[in-house]
């Protein structure tokens, strides 16, 4: 995977607000159409980035994600769009007042679980990567993997997902695609260390 190469350096974000920190869709490479998602669609689109829709059921129940404030001045999301692959790339800056080794720890628990929302069930396989080499006060790099369906109408979604923590900031950016198409790392890796560099500059 190719990895970032910035040398950001690490701290406590400013006091703006999570929206004014957020990349901007010309930030995106040209391939990836991007907008910036408006509130009432953050709370649909960033539970699916865990493969846990909201209100789902999560067995086992301790791999659940942790409660997440959905609201603007809580999580923020812009997601970039390669029509040609029907993949995505989607960056979420997420207020959070817990450290990411907890995240880590838990996924380390959760390597695979079992997902029921509105009588459809899934699995998640979500494995550790090696962490981005940002200067960050953490990094983590999760592949995760949502098999959904039977029989001839199985879908696979694939996702790989980059996170940083910068004071109370979490930031990930995820490329997100159907089936078995390779992740676009370069674009990813850009997106990432543009969206971490606009956090830690405030």
């Amino acid at each position: 995977m190719a990895q970032p190469s910035s040398s950001i350096a690490a701290g406590v974000p400013s006091g703006k607000g999570l929206s004014a920190l957020l990349l901007e869709p010309s930030d995106f490479p040209s391939k990836y159409l991007a907008i910036v998602l408006p509130p009432h669609a953050v709370s649909m689109a960033a539970p699916d980035l865990a493969g846990v829709p909201q209100d789902a059921v999560v067995d086992p129940s301790e791999c659940a994600p942790p409660t997440q404030d959905y609201g603007p001045t809580g999580t923020v999301m812009a997601v970039g769009t390669d029509n040609a692959s029907r993949s995505t790339i989607t960056v979420e800056l997420a207020k959070t007042d817990t450290p990411l080794d907890e995240l880590e720890q838990q996924t380390a628990n959760c390597g695979e679980m079992t997902v029921t929302a509105s009588g459809a069930e899934s699995t998640v396989a979500t494995d550790i990567m090696p962490a981005p080499p940002i200067r960050a006060d953490d990094t983590l790099a999760l592949r995760r993997t949502v098999r959904s369906g039977s029989d001839g109408d199985k879908v696979t979604q694939s996702m790989l997902t980059l996170i940083a923590q910068v004071g109370d900031v979490r930031v990930s950016a995820t490329f997100m695609s159907f089936g078995h198409a390779t992740a676009d790392t370069s674009a990813l890796d850009d997106v990432f260390t543009k969206a971490v560099q606009k956090v830690r500059s405030g």
